[in-house]
């Protein structure tokens, strides 16, 4: 299918109509105006090629001229992260997850989690900019910050729960090895300065299988990265 230039997200592609921020980006940053073609996409898998109709400051109007709609894949990879103190490195990580491939991300306070605060529609709003860069389809659920406890124990809807983490005095298995492809997976990522003991003994319990990434100590949002390329390498 052919794509424009130029993409913008848009919920409802059917209305023809963009939100106000992308309508703003289209007419005054773009120079874009009636007539030309631009590429939409709704996060849930459909894209769209647009004629513009209408266009100035306040709104931007289009017509469908070509639609395609994708399915998503069966197996669910969602990716449960300590935020990075740096939130330049947590940008970097769901930039590049998303352009990897994912389906939910969750933020979560840790014992020694440097970051306690996070500007959830801001970095929601960076995982947009992040989709229509990457020619990904299928934009992740991203929840507000969860705690530790809270996310453990509220896990039970996946087939297979896995935390990374770097305590040498507990066995692991490599997650390439433990992985069932036809599956739904969660994935576990510590703070830097990684999960604590009582909180490996809690996955544990909760049917969270201890799991390593590789020989080097990776930084959280590397690891990150590293465990979603993995599954999509796999599945």
């Amino acid at each position: 299918m052919y794509t424009a230039k130029h993409t913008f997200f848009c919920q409802s592609i059917d209305k023809g109509i963009l939100s106000s921020d992308e309508s703003n980006h289209a007419v005054r940053v773009l120079r874009l105006t009636e007539g030309n073609k631009i590429s939409l996409i709704d996060g849930k898998g459909r894209i769209a090629i647009g004629e513009i109709t209408v266009a100035n400051k306040k709104e931007l109007l289009f017509k469908i001229i070509e639609s395609q709609q994708l399915s998503l894949k069966a197996n669910q990879i969602h990716i449960a992260i300590a935020p990075t103190k740096n939130m330049d490195r947590f940008s970097f990580f769901i930039e590049k997850v998303i352009e990897i491939g994912v389906n939910q991300i969750t933020p979560v306070l840790t014992f020694n989690s440097e970051r306690k605060v996070l500007n959830i529609d801001k970095v929601r709003k960076n995982a947009i900019s992040a989709l229509k860069q990457s020619g990904n389809l299928f934009l992740p659920e991203i929840d507000e910050l969860t705690s530790f406890k809270d996310f453990i124990c509220n896990q039970s809807n996946h087939n297979q729960r896995f935390i990374a983490h770097c305590d040498e005095d507990v066995q692991k298995i490599e997650l390439k090895k433990a992985l069932d492809t036809q599956k739904n997976v969660v994935i576990l990522v510590g703070p830097e300065g990684d999960f604590t003991t009582e909180e490996i003994n809690l996955a544990k319990q909760n049917k969270f299988t201890p799991v390593s990434l590789g020989e080097s100590r990776l930084r959280t949002e590397t690891a990150g990265i590293v465990a979603c390329h993995t599954v999509n390498l796999i599945a």
